[in-house]
């Protein structure tokens, strides 16, 4: 079964949603949106304080470079 059904009530439902708006309640909207306060605190700030700096740099020396690795090419086989 193809996606024809489904398509086709997709189609109807984005036209219906376009063409008629629901009834929405602006003021309940408007008083919603001016209830609400602004955040000033960055949501991640805390996680900040758990991270150390040079725990990040310590692993830079650890890399290698797979492409460098010669042997790679016999490993799949």
């Amino acid at each position: 079964m193809g996606r024809g059904r489904a398509k086709a009530k997709q189609t109807r439902v984005a036209r219906e949603l376009k063409y008629h708006s629901p009834n929405t309640d602006l003021d309940a909207l408007q008083r919603e949106l001016a209830s609400g306060s602004p955040k000033s605190r960055d949501d991640y700030a805390e996680y900040g304080d758990n991270v150390d700096e040079e725990a990040d740099d310590e692993d830079d020396g650890n890399y290698t470079d797979p492409s460098s690795d010669d042997d790679w090419r016999s490993r799949g086989r």
